[in-house]
Parts: structure tokens; sequence; C-alpha cells
């Protein structure tokens, strides 16, 4: 996959893979503009979005590409960020799209991994699931999910635990929190998730995008407001000693210092 995503189709099911295994299916550029672009151009009645092997659903960011050195975006996600008024344009296709959206959790879901998981309607979880909020540890804030959608699945108190700590939980502890209502032996992730889908896929698909958009409308912030917060934060944090540190200590598998600055 050039752009970094596999893309199947299951009846009225899309199935999104994120197939970067060598890198724990982290998201650089090209791998960001192509699920944005699948999840806008879908021809479907559910999606589920999952990542290829069984290490990682989507570790985040890749720290080589956007971390390491507060490397800018390209132009084309600079322009795709002006017409999301600076919402991460792959979040707003998520969070704006009447497709029901199934996570199929295999693996690590952290940063921006753990972002896309609750962006989803429904996670279901494998038992080697991990899920972290760990912006904080890379001296960074969270997206806005993080800030929107978390405290829905989770109540405040758990939302600011995950939060503020980075703390990665496993999948038990996931479902005892209400992160996911399912947790299902590895091999059987992929046909639960399916199978879920169909059913969603078999109902009257103007009654489920109704739904959705009631839901939306009724519990969701705005979320492109939230977003250039978000994003503002984020790009005035990698400017900053710890965020610098963070991306350093991870490439050189060392603790970091962090000093404040």
């Amino acid at each position: 996959m050039p752009n970094g995503l596999k893309i199947d189709q299951d009846g009225h099911v899309t199935i999104l893979t994120l197939d970067r295994p060598e890198a724990l299916n982290a998201l650089d550029y090209p791998l960001y503009m192509a699920l944005e672009d699948a999840i806008r151009g879908a021809d479907a009645r559910a999606i589920i979005i999952t990542g290829a092997g069984d290490r990682a659903f989507c570790s985040g960011d890749d720290v080589k590409q956007i971390l390491s050195k507060g490397a800018p975006a390209t132009p084309e996600m600079t322009e795709r960020s002006k017409r999301t008024g600076g919402l991460t344009p792959a979040a707003d296709a998520l969070l704006h799209t009447d497709i029901p959206v199934i996570a199929a959790v295999n693996g690590y879901a952290l940063g921006w991994g753990a972002e896309l998981a609750i962006m989803a309607d429904i996670r279901v979880f494998s038992e080697r699931a991990r899920f972290g909020e760990i912006f904080v540890t890379r001296g960074l804030t969270c997206d806005a999910p993080g800030f929107g959608r978390l405290i829905q699945l989770v109540g405040r108190e758990r939302a600011c635990e995950l939060l503020f700590t980075g703390d990665i939980i496993d999948a038990t502890t996931a479902k005892e929190i209400g992160l996911t209502s399912r947790v299902v032996a590895p091999e059987d992730l992929l046909p639960t998730a399916l199978g879920l889908a169909h059913r969603i896929a078999a109902n009257p698909p103007l009654a489920v995008q109704a739904i959705k958009q009631g839901l939306r409308r009724t519990v969701d912030p705005e979320w492109r407001e939230v977003g250039r917060m978000a994003i503002s934060e984020i790009r005035r944090l990698m400017q900053t000693d710890d965020a610098k540190e963070s991306a350093a200590a991870f490439l050189e598998k060392r603790t970091p210092v962090f000093t404040g600055r």
C-alpha cells in the first residue's frame, strides 16, 4: 500500500486496514490523507477500521516524520486543514460521517490511535488491545476527540486520569470503565466486528443515518471549534523543549528529562 491503507468491501461493509505493521501502523501524512479520503468517499452502510498485524491497531503519529523535529504538515495537509477550520481532516471526516463506524482494536491504540478508536461509534477490543492517550508523555495535548468524546465514554474523572497520566490500560480495564463493551479472543476480533457491522447494514440505511445525525446533534460539541483549539495548542507545544526531549528520548530509547520549558 503506497499510502498505508488497505480497503476491502464485504457486501455493504467497508473494511479499512491501517497497513504499516513495521511502524505499528503509525500515521504519517499519506496515511492521514488516505484515511480521510476513504471515509469521505465510502459507499457503505457500515465501516470497520482495524490495523494490520497482531501488535498494533494504531500507535499514533509517526515519531520520525511528525514529532521528532516538529515537522510541518505538507502543503496538501495544510490546505486540507484550512477546509476543516483547523480540525485534523481525518478527524473531521470521521466525526461528521453519517455512516456507523466500528473500531476493531487488535493491539496498541496509542496517541492518535486512541483518538481514532474513540471516534468510532462502537469499539470491539481484542484481548491483546492496549489503549493510551499518551499525548502528555510527549509534551503535547490530545486532539479534539480526546476532549469531546472520551468523557462521553468513561466520565470526567476517568478521562482526566487517562489524559493527565498518559497511562496505557489493557482490554479488561477498558471494558470495566466503559471504553468498550466487547473483549474477544484475537481470532474472533474481525468476525465479531463484521457480524455487528452486517447487522447494522441490514437495517434501513436512512433510519440509521438519521439516528447518527441525532446523536451528533444532541451529545457532541462543535468539533471544528474544539479542533481549532486543540491544534493550536499542539502546534505551540511541539515547539517546547519538553516535546522535543520526549521525541529525542523515544528515538534514543532512554527516559526523558522534562524541564517545563
